[in-house]
């Protein structure tokens, strides 16, 4: 008999977030592939159809009254049921330190159960606050204990296995996080978004504007636009609004040169990158498969700059499918950006080696075939 699958997500549309997202996708691919898909998040209460996935939202659904209503309610679903875990510690509430859902995770021993690690612990540092301190080791044993009821475990990096106990951390497959943007985008739309930013070469970035990107974002981009009064950018996603106004302020040579364009649905992001000739994106911790926002523009064959980091993958130096600095330092990025930009040919080879890659291994079909794997050992 079939198993049913059930999805526990701190976040689902039309709640943001790349873990939102990327539960939604991979809950459409799921039922694509002729699975019965439920998803379980908290929200206003009620079940509600999206599009043939079956989603149940209640407040406090992950908290320990919400736990005694979601075992209820699952063991009133037909079984069998194949529990799927997309796990981030701070997604699930109670400062990031929801031991409950862990043990109750592990107790489900008549479900068969699987972890998806978006995130895995808690970075460990011995000169950290205390408090800090507490939450690396409380989600480690989180984690420890959860993988005493996961029979297979994927992580969004390499990285997050090495947290795992054996055999799961040998058995642990690498599923990257992949593009949360349509790939395919009307040339009329792409055409649109040019007319509407006029003339002139235009860098894009694409993320949330969180402190330790938007210091290197900023230190890369202002010195991009002085340089040549004739450059633009393209400034999307969530928080850039602001971002781009208090940038503004600091530089008001430059205002009427940073377009915002915060909320966009999915499809006008894509048809707004497509319309960029390169895409910024520093990560202090180094481009890595995680990281959805690089995913966009790699799926879209865009020439990215980033960086290496203690996260990335080996990957991306072996293929190269993005412009690489060894850190996020501006200087680095910033050459890599002008040389680029006085190239281009290189920056178009960048672009289509960007989309191969993205093809080969970060699709989500590969993510959805190791899902459906449901014989032989998970490890290759």
């Amino acid at each position: 008999m079939s198993r049913a699958w059930h999805l526990l997500t701190g976040e689902y549309p039309p709640a943001p977030g790349g873990v939102s997202d990327h539960t939604r996708s991979i809950a459409h691919a799921l039922l694509k592939a002729g699975e019965t898909v439920h998803v379980w998040t908290p929200g206003a209460d009620g079940v509600t159809d999206d599009q043939g996935v079956t989603v149940h939202r209640w407040p406090g659904l992950f908290t320990p009254p919400g736990l005694v209503r979601l075992t209820r309610e699952l063991d009133a679903t037909p079984g069998p049921r194949r529990l799927l875990l997309l796990y981030v510690p701070h997604a699930f509430g109670m400062k990031a330190m929801n031991v409950p859902l862990c043990a109750w995770f592990a107790a489900r021993r008549r479900d068969e159960r699987e972890l998806f690690l978006h995130e895995a612990v808690y970075p460990w540092s011995p000169g950290a606050p205390w408090k800090h301190q507490v939450l690396a080791g409380v989600t480690r044993v989180m984690l420890r204990t959860l993988a005493l009821g996961a029979e297979r475990a994927y992580v969004s990096i390499p990285t997050w296995a090495e947290h795992l106990p054996e055999p799961l951390r040998s058995q642990a497959r690498w599923c990257p996080i992949p593009s949360p943007l349509p790939l395919d985008v009307p040339e009329e739309a792409v055409s649109a978004v040019r007319d509407a930013l006029g003339s002139g070469p235009t860098v894009a970035h694409f993320g949330t504007y969180g402190g330790a990107i938007a210091g290197p974002l900023e230190a890369v981009l202002v010195p991009l636009l002085q340089r040549d009064e004739r450059r633009q950018a393209l400034l999307l996603g969530r928080g850039s609004q602001a971002w781009s106004e208090s940038l503004g302020r600091k530089h008001p040579a430059l205002a009427r040169r940073l377009h915002a364009r915060d909320g966009l649905a999915p499809e006008a992001v894509a048809a707004h990158l497509r319309a960029a000739e390169l895409l910024v994106q520093p990560y202090p911790d180094g481009v890595s498969a995680r990281r959805s926002s690089a995913m966009g523009g790699l799926g879209l064959g865009l020439p990215i700059i980033t960086n290496l980091g203690h996260l990335s993958e080996p990957l991306w130096r072996e293929l190269r499918p993005v412009a690489l600095a060894d850190d996020a330092s501006p200087a680095a990025l910033l050459a890599l950006a002008e040389h680029l930009w006085a190239h281009s040919d290189e920056r178009q080879a960048l672009g289509e080696r960007a989309a191969r890659v993205y093809r080969e291994h970060f699709a989500l079909e590969h993510t959805v075939a190791h899902l459906l794997r449901r014989t032989g050992s998970t490890h290759e």
